[in-house]
């Protein structure tokens, strides 16, 4: 029996993971409603003041996208832990990393691309004016990977543990602050005329970063929490 390519492994794992999320579809649309809810809250809250709301359009959006992104991730290995697959990732002839790196993007895919579609509509309710969704998206596509990549490492680290979901959260948040600073300061630094390509770029090299480092402190941390 020949040994799977990156590339095979890459593709079960991850049309294992689409099938489960299409049998489970009220579960993926759960970010996305948590995310609507958010803002419906803030909209209240400011009592639908359209000049008001725009200005805190961009901020109320992150941390929806942000917060609706913490909802599945403390699942994220849970239920292979549970069920074995863990130990038969750590047995596999394909490195630990690379199908941690495979999941994390069947996460992003699941949460953070939702979430980035449901922006432009989410953002009509909190009247974000229109020049500004550019660089929203373009900081939601660069920050949500990135989330997904720095949540991973938080999960792995508790998955050993039970009923670990605040935990995750508290470990988590620290680390996503950074990214929803310089998400915000992008879209903030577009609302006064200024170049936001340096908000974005940091962005960008954070993405970087985690794309390589990210999958191997997951993998790491698996093989503790599973010894």
């Amino acid at each position: 029996m020949s040994t799977p390519t990156l590339l095979q492994a890459a593709n079960a794992l991850l049309t294992r993971d689409l099938r489960l999320l299409w049998r489970r579809r009220g579960d993926a649309l759960q970010p996305a409603l948590f995310a609507l809810l958010v803002v419906l809250l803030f909209a209240l809250a400011l009592g639908g003041e359209p000049r008001a709301l725009a200005s805190v359009a961009p901020a109320v959006l992150w941390v929806a996208v942000l917060l609706a992104g913490l909802l599945s991730l403390d699942t994220l290995f849970r239920g292979d832990a549970e069920d074995g697959s863990l130990e038969q990732w750590i047995l596999a002839p394909v490195p630990l990393a690379w199908l941690v790196a495979v999941r994390v993007f069947s996460h992003w895919l699941a949460t953070g691309l939702p979430l980035i579609v449901a922006v432009p509509l989410l953002g009509e309710l909190l009247h974000l004016p229109h020049a500004q969704l550019p660089v929203l998206l373009a900081s939601l596509a660069l920050g949500t990977p990135l989330l997904s990549l720095l949540g991973a490492v938080v999960a792995a680290l508790t998955v050993g543990m039970r009923r670990s979901g605040i935990l995750v959260a508290m470990l988590a948040l620290p680390l996503f602050v950074p990214v929803l600073i310089f998400g915000t300061g992008a879209v903030a630094r577009s609302a006064q005329g200024l170049d936001p390509v340096g908000a974005l770029l940091l962005l960008a090299a954070g993405l970087v970063l985690a794309l390589v480092l990210a999958p191997l402190a997951a993998a790491a941390a698996i093989r503790i929490a599973l010894n």
